[in-house]
């Protein structure tokens, strides 16, 4: 049995490790893992390594051959989406990079091997689609949205239905509608993980996607600077009243690196963020 380090809970199942050979003291055998746990192969796959040659010293050689173990995502709640992991990345006020931390954590998890899918929530200044050169308007295929594909990360945001230069002046019901219908109607495909971008402050697209659907938690975005961080408590509250766990507060913007000398300076102060999470 192979445990966890930290915890010293079974951190694989039985039926992940198959196709095992001994060949004298040359040790082989077929690690299966799913990839939604693509983030911590390599380093699940050392850990075993490692656990292997310290229980049979005996071993001059151990290989490790590495396939995916196919462990389909159930439907989350009433909408019918499968997604195995939904996070939604919000900010107490705009401008502190939020939809660029989402953005990169969606690519970054596309990119280790997971299957991902990115929502921009953000229906008033929606920014999804610059960030990452995309344009066109998804098609409709049986009363379903097809959402642009970014290199095989699905995407879908209100800025493919609206041009650039017009606004979006909704009230709370049609903005509920929107982001269900995001949910609800879109091809997103089986997903490892859903990375919904929301719209920056304490609005009711929150409420509305805590009663839509499970959230896996919440990731929080500020600046260092203490008008900023006011603001972030706020989004932590907000995500507590509406029983969406916070996984972490990110602070962006702490540092600029000078080009002439490399010299870092803190011109917003650094830390701030550490201290409210640890608060």
């Amino acid at each position: 049995e192979f445990k966890d380090p930290e915890t010293g809970h079974s951190a694989l199942q039985l039926d992940q490790i198959r196709d095992i050979q001994i060949n004298g003291t040359d040790l082989s055998l077929t690690l299966a893992l799913t990839t939604h746990s693509a983030p911590i192969w390599d380093d699940v796959r050392s850990d075993l390594e490692e656990q292997l040659r310290n229980s049979l010293p005996q071993l001059s050689s151990v290989t490790i051959h590495q396939t995916v173990h196919e462990r389909p995502p159930q439907k989350l709640g009433d909408i019918g989406l499968t997604a195995k992991s939904v996070i939604a990345v919000g900010s107490g006020k705009g401008g502190v990079g939020k939809s660029t931390i989402a953005t990169s954590l969606a690519l970054a998890l596309k990119r280790s091997g997971c299957k991902v899918g990115l929502m921009d929530a953000d229906v008033y200044g929606p920014s999804v689609p610059h960030l990452l050169g995309l344009t066109g308007k998804p098609e409709a295929i049986d009363n379903k949205l097809v959402p642009i594909d970014k290199d095989g990360m699905a995407v879908m945001s209100m800025a493919f239905f609206v041009p650039a230069n017009e606004a979006v002046v909704w009230r709370g019901p049609m903005l509920h509608g929107a982001i269900t219908q995001f949910l609800r109607d879109v091809r997103w495909g089986d997903l490892d993980y859903l990375i919904i971008d929301m719209p920056p402050g304490t609005g009711d697209i929150a409420l509305t996607l805590s009663q839509s659907i499970p959230l896996t938690g919440a990731i929080v975005v500020c600046t260092p600077q203490q008008l900023a961080l006011l603001d972030a408590s706020k989004a932590i509250t907000m995500f507590g009243k509406v029983n969406i766990p916070v996984l972490g507060v990110i602070e962006n913007m702490s540092g600029f690196i000078c080009p002439d000398c490399d010299k870092r300076y803190d011109i917003f102060g650094s830390g701030g963020a550490r201290e409210e999470a640890e608060r």
